[in-house]
């Protein structure tokens, strides 16, 4: 069957400035690997449901927003008619092999760099370069802060050193990245304080910490001391801060916080007042995965000249729905502060859908902007040039 076009994707009835400026290739200012090997079907499903655990018995992640978008959306891309079935879409995802798999559906994402979160201690993930090159797209790294002091926790220092070695280590990562993100949302959550700890009370709890140097980093005064450390390196390299937010990848192993009522933990207007210490600085702060406080990251951004912020997964696994949360984005945020971020992890077809959504998801919202008189489609086309590629160039100077 034909290769499906993008312009088929997108309403026909859009100015042809804006449908160009949809289709433009975008930066993905934020996403992790995904896998490099083939998978069960179990373990696609779990790659694809949004809390990373298998469906209950009897029933299947294809029966998810998602899961339906991927047979409508990404079949076609690999050969088959749209609304194949999960087996003969699993069936023609094996007999393509993973390689293959990835290389048609991170091009077919048509992003033109990827920024990719390295932090996930998973073999199996590509890496930066792997996405870029898989994707034929430019490919730069994120550094994830928690993972870097694991390392130094476990280097087997004295406790005196801690705060020495952690600068130097987060300042040799920095020297490769294109950003600097922090997961103290799902260790701690973002209500800390903001000070920046004394250097007797980080010797202290790097004394607890290095007893069992294993264990997550959950300790208040360490993660706002890693956050501080991260502030000077990124002001020396002028480099972005990401904060990852919100309620996407709760489920996910690993993440330290449990329990459904723990989830306002995550809302990023907790994190107004180190946003407000941050701001003489000039350092940029980005909000990533921010759903469903996504209108308040965007009334942050709209406060604070350096703060951004990205819809992340939630377009992907939104499918049709996702005009709603880019709608509820662009009711606040001012449109050199949004940027496009896909979130994807593990399976290459929620990065395609994320791009697929959002194109789609934000044409809705710019054709009804454009047929109430609000914008022209000068506007419009302008509007979507900044989300998807031009503030993520100013910002993370690509």
């Amino acid at each position: 069957m034909p290769e499906p076009r993008s312009h088929d994707m997108l309403p026909a009835t859009l100015p042809d400035a804006v449908r160009a400026a949809l289709l433009a290739p975008m930066v993905d200012q934020h996403c992790c690997g995904v896998r490099r090997d083939d998978t069960t079907r179990s373990g696609f499903e779990q790659l694809i449901g949004e809390g990373g655990t298998p469906a209950p018995p009897g029933t299947t992640h294809f029966d998810t927003p998602a899961g339906a978008a991927i047979r409508r959306w990404c079949a076609p891309v690999l050969g088959l008619e749209p609304h194949a079935s999960p087996t003969v879409y699993l069936s023609r995802r094996a007999e393509l092999g993973a390689g293959e798999v990835n290389r048609r559906l991170l091009r077919g994402a048509g992003v033109s760099a990827f920024l990719v979160d390295s932090g996930l201690d998973v073999p199996a993930l590509l890496s930066p370069a792997e996405m870029g090159r898989l994707g034929s797209a430019a490919a730069d790294e994120i550094v994830r802060l928690e993972q870097a002091e694991q390392d130094v926790a476990e280097a087997g220092l004295p406790a005196a050193d801690y705060a020495g070695m952690l600068r130097d280590e987060l300042a040799v990562r920095a020297a490769r990245a294109a950003a600097l993100k922090s997961v103290a949302a799902h260790h701690c959550g973002l209500g800390f304080d903001p000070s920046r700890p004394s250097r007797g009370s980080v010797i202290a709890a790097a004394g607890r910490r290095l007893a069992d140097p294993k264990s997550r980093l959950d300790d208040p005064v360490l993660v706002r001391h890693l956050l501080w450390a991260a502030v000077d390196v990124a002001r020396e390299r002028g480099l972005p801060l990401q904060f990852h937010c919100g309620l996407s990848g709760w489920g996910v192993s690993g993440w330290g916080l449990s329990g459904a009522a723990a989830g306002h933990l995550t809302d990023p207007a907790l994190l107004t007042g180190f946003v407000r210490a941050l701001a003489p600085l000039g350092v940029p702060v980005v909000l990533l995965n921010c759903y469903p406080y996504h209108r308040q990251a965007a009334h942050l951004a709209g406060v604070f000249p350096h703060v951004y912020v990205d819809a992340g997964p939630a377009v992907a696994h939104a499918a049709a729905g996702s005009g709603h949360v880019l709608r509820e984005l662009l009711e606040l945020v001012p449109f050199h502060k949004q940027m496009y971020g896909s979130g994807c992890h593990g399976a290459a077809e929620l990065c395609f859908l994320a791009a697929l959504n959002h194109r789609r998801g934000l044409a809705r919202v710019l054709a009804d902007r454009i047929d109430e008189g609000e914008w022209s489609p000068a506007d419009a086309a302008r509007i979507a040039h900044m989300i998807g590629s031009g503030n993520a160039r100013r910002v993370y100077r690509l």
